[in-house]
């Protein structure tokens, strides 16, 4: 027997600085504050619920830490979006806000009928945006 897994319910993501994430994923994603879970944000909208942990034990924090995907763990996430004219659009926003950001990758060489566009969170989580083929 398999696990067939749906989609996402929600993506917790441990950050250094609560505020300026919460300020990051509101900007660029238009998330809205849901709720606080104690010193953890929930920030929400129509299809995705996105909490902005602290480290869980404060002590065992590593000072001036940045997310790496060369360690064992989370490499990036992507979110989907409706056509490559969001990605252009998303180009212009991260532009204008001076976030870091690659060019719009075209997957269908590889077999995938997708576009992609990746960037980074204040914590150098890599994150993309991905559109499909119209």
């Amino acid at each position: 027997m398999a696990i067939i897994p749906g989609s996402v319910h929600h993506l917790g993501l441990t950050v250094t600085d609560i505020e300026r994430s919460k300020a990051f994923y509101m900007e660029v994603f238009g998330l809205a504050h849901a709720a606080d879970l104690g010193a953890k944000v929930v920030l929400a909208n129509e299809n995705l619920l996105l909490v902005l942990n602290p480290p869980p034990d404060a002590s065992q924090a590593l000072e001036n830490d940045s997310f790496s995907e060369h360690r064992c763990g989370l490499d990036h996430v992507s979110f989907g979006v409706e056509s490559r004219a969001v990605l252009e659009e998303a180009i212009k926003l991260f532009d204008e806000k001076g976030i870091s950001h690659g060019e719009i990758k075209d997957l269908s060489e590889a077999g995938l009928p997708i576009y992609v566009l990746a960037f980074r969170d204040p914590d150098n989580i890599q994150l993309e945006l991905t559109a499909p083929h119209s």
